[in-house]
């Protein structure tokens, strides 16, 4: 009777600790979704290439700061050792790898947007889930059971028909939906990386090394491309700490947290909602016209999402196991 009682007490632990895990990657999504809003403020004051300087050279910072206070904490609790992180040279060119994947995924969004749609932009960068599903297949040994698979083809469904009515079908665009599919791959490869670290290290440790390798990145190509590089007002400076905190450092340290859990595959699925929010925040904030069919788009992409969530193989199984499942395996048998 106790060890039901115990192992009841366990399972609703453990939802519990899942549903605030699902909210705070929620909340994160939500960050990111601010972004659109925020540059768009900031280029009033500084060109693209100088706002996400800002963005990664704020978000160095904060992150380093961040870093800091988690290694005093460990100082100062009863574990008298600081756990020493010894990056290899597989792991810094995973590191590398994540931090160029980034800045490439961002350089063919922009591209993208010169040369076809917002809406085809927007509608063909959605498809990260799908490479990031595949990739996480190939290259980590994820495995998914049906009930996730047919949320995932609901939520990318859902998110194609949110901007479906925008959508233009032309040879003009060809080369702009091309940018904006391949800044989709871009964007899995960055998360496929950072699940491979997260094993390792920790996800403010990653971002850090990250961003600071993305400022140097970008300081060459703002002094080439642009006049000014820092912000002039207290408005232009207010919007880019905004940027470099919340969507930037906050958001994205959530997200790479909480790969340690899930698979990559299943925290993509949650950047759907970003397009949503963003609709939504058009809609109260500037009175955009939403029809029916965006209002049932939402409801699909929510119900793919909560599929996949309630699929039995949400949480990822880590590359040694992964490898090792076979071993163990025939160990078993043999025995």
């Amino acid at each position: 009777m106790n060890h039901l009682l115990e192992s009841a007490e366990s399972e609703t632990q453990q939802q519990s600790a899942t549903l605030i895990e699902g909210i705070l990657v929620f909340i994160a999504v939500f960050m990111f979704s601010l972004a659109a809003i925020l540059i768009k403020l900031s280029e009033r004051d500084l060109g693209p290439n100088a706002t996400v300087f800002n963005r990664f050279w704020i978000a160095t910072i904060v992150l380093g700061f961040w870093r800091s206070i988690e290694v005093l904490r460990w100082r100062v609790s009863k574990k008298s050792v600081v756990p020493q992180e010894k990056y290899t040279l597989s792991d810094l060119k995973l590191l590398f790898i994540a931090a160029t994947a980034t800045e490439l995924c961002q350089l063919a969004w922009v591209w993208s947007l010169t040369q076809t749609g917002v809406a085809n932009a927007n509608l063909l960068h959605n498809f990260t889930p799908v490479f990031v599903a595949f990739g996480g297949w190939l290259v980590l040994g994820h495995y998914f059971d049906k009930r996730f698979l047919i949320g995932l083809a609901l939520a990318i469904g859902g998110a194609i028909a949110i901007g479906f009515e925008d959508w233009q079908l032309s040879t003009d665009n060809l080369i702009g939906d091309g940018w904006a599919l391949l800044s989709a791959v871009f964007f899995a490869t960055n998360m496929l990386t950072t699940e491979q670290l997260r094993a390792k290290f920790p996800a403010s440790g990653i971002l850090l090394w990250s961003c600071l390798i993305r400022s140097c990145w970008t300081f060459p190509l703002v002094l080439l491309t642009e006049d000014k590089m820092f912000p002039s007002s207290i408005q232009g400076w207010l919007t880019v700490v905004s940027l470099a905190v919340f969507c930037q450092a906050i958001a994205s340290v959530i997200l790479a947290h909480q790969i340690k859990k899930f698979s990559s595959s299943f925290i993509s699925l949650f950047l759907l909602l970003e397009p949503i929010f963003t609709a939504v925040m058009g809609w109260v904030i500037f009175g955009e016209h939403l029809s029916l069919l965006n209002w049932f788009a939402f409801f699909v992409v929510l119900l793919g999402i909560y599929l996949a969530q309630s699929g039995e193989k949400v949480e990822k199984s880590t590359v040694i196991e992964v490898v090792n499942r076979p071993i163990l395996e025939a160990n078993i048998n043999e025995q």
